[in-house]
């Protein structure tokens, strides 16, 4: 007996939603690791295989091993070769796993991060720098929301962001008052309004700091600062948010995850 099938004695088993913008592999990826959490499969115990997964849930091989690949990456699975994946506890972390395509506040509260406090600067609908409307395709005098904020963690000032979102994705994100008074996820309000991460390109550089932004992180000026430079597309190739943060990676280091094949 699988430890799929020994928790569905106690609990019903969810099932994967056709119709849901979400990709199927982030359904299951929610599926297994509600039973992870809930210890409905015992940590050290051997996850179902990719094969059981596929007949029990109708998913290609393919979407399953994207599943696995993103419970490993997340502390949820561990692979050992020629024996399978093993259920495990994710440890407490202060970085960001600069691959998964969830924004900060989620992933940290996801691995029980607390003393995570956001302060919105700015919020308004402006026309973005030449740069950003050529990476979001709007016109050079087309008005997107424009997002500002500082994440403090554990009292100290840590990143400095800023969003730019066009269109529709714009007008979702400007009404969502929990985003607006630094209590909400930006990402829940888009999945929320069906805009759901196909993709995402993620540039990290090191710069100097501008004078607003050193201020903002308590830094001097022209200190170098990580800024991380991220695009995000729905399936259908739409560019709905584009971020530019910087990071002080002696508070939050980025974190890379690699995992066997």
């Amino acid at each position: 007996m699988t430890g799929l099938e020994q928790a569905s004695e106690g609990a019903l088993i969810r099932v994967i939603e056709r119709n849901s913008e979400v990709p199927y592999y982030e359904q299951l990826f929610g599926i297994l690791r509600e039973q992870v959490v809930g210890g409905r499969i015992a940590e050290g115990e051997r996850l179902p295989s990719e094969l059981e997964l596929c007949r029990e849930f109708g998913l290609s091989r393919a979407t399953v091993r994207q599943t696995f690949q993103k419970l490993e990456s997340e502390g949820y699975a561990r692979r050992v070769p020629r024996r399978g994946v093993f259920a495990t506890t994710p440890t407490e972390s202060s970085g960001w796993t600069i691959q998964d395509p969830q924004g900060f506040l989620e992933s940290q509260l996801q691995h029980g991060q607390v003393g995570i406090e956001t302060t919105v600067l700015g919020a308004r609908f402006a026309v973005p720098p030449e740069r950003v409307a050529q990476l979001l395709q709007v016109g050079p005098e087309e008005e997107v929301f424009e997002l500002v904020r500082v994440r403090s963690l554990e009292g100290r000032s840590a990143m400095f962001s800023t969003n730019w979102f066009p269109g529709a994705s714009g007008r979702v994100v400007s009404r969502a008052d929990d985003v607006l008074d630094g209590s909400g996820s930006v990402n829940q309000a888009l999945r929320g309004a069906g805009f759901v991460t196909a993709g995402a390109r993620r540039v990290i550089h090191a710069l100097r700091t501008p004078p607003d932004i050193a201020a903002a992180l308590g830094v001097g000026r022209d200190e170098p600062v990580l800024r991380v430079g991220s695009l995000s597309w729905a399936k259908d190739s739409t560019r709905f948010d584009y971020y530019e943060t910087w990071v002080l990676t002696e508070i939050v280091p980025l974190e890379v995850n690699i995992a066997a094949t």
